[in-house]
């Protein structure tokens, strides 16, 4: 159902107070009033600088006071939908007259008030109806999209756009009011004088940067290659390349892919996975860092939190990356006053309610740390053990390396490298292939088989110096986890 079709049941339900939480009011205005012709009723508007209107008439003399403006409601018997925007609910008087116009509803009077987040006060609890505006939809974005190609063209900007690059950019733009998006756009045009498919990325950063207000998002451009990339990890390729079409068209019957949480030995590709997901499925990619999460203010936590969630809701179709995520929500926390907990549960609520369109991918080193609340079976699809590579994608772990700085991975004899650098992680591995370069580079010889051995001969690896670590990790994924 959208917007007007559900804005025209309420006013038909005879709900006498709607409270309407909307960051556009005037597309907001413009749904009021297609809902109130669709019954026949007249609309009123109501601002601290107009005073109380009748649309298209002057406003009534002595009403840009609330209370005298609720007054004035409260003489009228005709019916009508009446808006109050951005109206304080931190006046008692004025909370107190709502509540006598809703306990009386007149038929055919409803009440709108609007603002960009009003919250419901007490006193009016059980008669206000909470309602929020949802953010414009695929086809309301390309008419924008398309309105403003229009609007550029006659201004003697090229727009180089087809029909497909208009659903896309329509994509990007979700979640936005359409002031916000017209602007997005015109910006991205006016920047190097086209508009054009290239502008993407730029759009794409300008609306995280827009949305993200608190700073605990991060819009990451991963310069990576696909996950055909990326040695190793078979069983999680082929997980996720039997789900792609799933989540790019969804099935009949059957629910659309929503996550998985990768944990396993450091270094061994965990945060790889998501930034070369991101770039296969072609979805921008958002980084949440839980320790961004706390704030010093009572209750500031929970509110970048939840701000930061309905941030990436906004931004779906997205791959919403969580790293280290027993930083946010470890098991305890008994000593910070409940936070943790607060957001946690505010966590868990989002992934069962979470928008369709928001793939989630969480890393965790210290997977013990977590409560067993996250863990349980349909938080995520599927929970992944990140394991030392073996020889073979040691192999390719090498030759990936080694062509990524200029070298010929055939000119090196990889099985021996593969077996030298066992108990290697992927990261150990990358190391070694930098330390030898550098080495090289300052003796002005070739780099070789004998002294990328060398450099990995002088490297303790983490299996060893952590060995013990490393073996519980593995202790708790068997049976508990699936092998990446």
């Amino acid at each position: 159902m959208d917007n007007t079709a559900d804005l025209q049941v309420l006013l038909g339900s005879s709900y006498p107070l709607i409270v309407a939480t909307a960051r556009d009011e005037r597309r907001l205005l413009r749904i009021v009033r297609r809902a109130a012709a669709h019954r026949g009723l007249p609309v009123w508007t109501w601002s601290a600088t107009r005073g109380l209107a009748r649309e298209g008439l002057a406003g009534q003399y002595g009403t840009t006071d609330p209370r005298q403006a609720l007054d004035w409601v409260a003489a009228l018997d005709d019916p009508g939908v009446f808006v109050f925007a951005d109206l304080a609910f931190d006046d008692p008087l004025v909370v107190r007259h709502l509540k006598e116009l809703a306990q009386r509803a007149r038929p055919g009077q409803t009440l709108v008030v609007t603002g960009v987040a009003p919250a419901v006060p007490p006193d009016l609890a059980g008669l206000a109806m909470p309602w929020s505006l949802r953010p414009p939809g695929p086809d309301e974005l390309e008419r924008l999209v398309r309105r403003t190609m229009r609007d550029l063209s006659r201004r003697g900007i090229a727009v180089a756009l087809d029909d497909a690059g208009v659903s896309e950019f329509a994509a990007t733009l979700r979640g936005l009011s359409l002031g916000e998006a017209e602007r997005l756009v015109q910006r991205a045009a006016l920047g190097d004088g086209t508009l054009r498919p290239a502008d993407l990325p730029g759009l794409r950063a300008a609306k995280a940067e827009l949305l993200n207000v608190d700073g605990v998002l991060e819009l990451v451009e991963a310069e990576v290659g696909t996950l055909g990339d990326v040695g190793g990890l078979g069983g999680i390729k082929q997980w996720l390349e039997r789900r792609r079409l799933a989540l790019a068209g969804g099935h009949p019957g059957l629910d659309r892919p929503r996550g998985f949480l990768l944990t396993g030995v450091p270094g061994c590709g965990k945060s790889l996975v998501a930034k070369s997901l991101a770039r296969t499925w072609e979805l921008p990619l958002v980084r949440l860092d839980p320790a961004r999460l706390y704030g010093k203010y009572v209750g500031e936590s929970e509110q970048r939190l939840a701000s930061a969630l309905a941030t990436v809701d906004a931004m779906a179709p997205v791959v919403l990356w969580i790293d280290e995520i027993e930083k946010g929500f470890a098991a305890g926390g008994a000593g910070d006053g409940g936070v943790s907990q607060r957001l946690l549960g505010t966590f868990l609520h989002w992934m069962q309610e979470r928008d369709d369109g928001v793939f989630l991918v969480a890393t965790a080193n210290d997977v013990a740390a977590l409560p067993p609340e996250l863990l349980r079976k349909g938080r995520f699809d599927d929970v992944f053990f990140v394991d030392l590579p073996d020889s073979e994608a040691r192999e390719r772990i090498f030759a990936i390396h080694l062509a990524r700085r200029g070298h010929e991975p055939g000119a090196f004899d990889l099985p021996a490298l593969a077996t030298a650098a066992d108990g290697f992680s992927g990261a150990e591995i990358e190391a070694a292939v930098v330390g030898a370069t550098y080495r090289v580079l300052a003796t002005g010889d070739p780099l070789t088989t004998a002294e990328l051995a060398t450099e990995l001969a002088g490297t303790v690896p983490l299996s060893t110096s952590r060995g013990e670590d490393v073996e519980a990790l593995r202790r708790w994924a068997a049976g508990r986890a699936l092998a990446a």
